[in-house]
């Protein structure tokens, strides 16, 4: 299993595309190839995931009940703005202009890998959204990795 990791600083060209690094393309699932699913995070940031894995998220929520209006609710906002990109030769794609206002990304962006996906930030949204305090760090380390995680909510596999 190839895992996406790692942080980047990136430019975006000025037709809005910004190049994959190459320690992140040369991650990318052979299966997947130049095709990329980039979606809205649920922080003010884009999430970009290799076709396998896209496949997989979207099996689960297109899994819901269609007639519950909260599932409803929640697929209309998750699909919303989802687009396929492709990348170019050089490891290029386009940053569409909805996805651009979206994650306030306007010349720099902070690509972070996260083992599935990655995710795609403005720089200044970025440090806004990660714990200063490396207590509170350790803390949520503590919680997260000495207990036995189990499925949660409908979504659980």
């Amino acid at each position: 299993m190839n895992l996406l990791s790692g942080e980047y600083e990136c430019k975006l060209d000025p037709k809005g595309r910004l190049v994959l690094p190459a320690k992140v393309k040369a991650n990318l699932p052979e299966a997947s190839g130049s095709q990329l699913v980039l979606v809205r995070g649920f922080e003010p940031c884009l999430v970009l995931y290799p076709r396998a894995a896209w496949r997989v998220i979207h099996e689960k929520v297109m899994a819901l009940d269609e007639f519950n209006e909260e599932y409803r609710q929640f697929q209309r906002n998750f699909f919303r703005g989802m687009t396929e990109v492709e990348l170019d030769n050089i490891g290029r794609f386009m940053l569409p202009r909805t996805m651009l206002r979206y994650s306030g990304i306007e010349k720099e962006a902070i690509i972070v890998g996260l083992g599935n996906r990655c995710e795609i930030w403005e720089p200044e949204r970025y440090e806004e959204y990660l714990i200063k305090d490396q207590q509170s760090f350790s803390k949520l380390a503590q919680k997260f990795l000495t207990t036995e995680p189990g499925p949660v909510g409908p979504l659980a596999a």
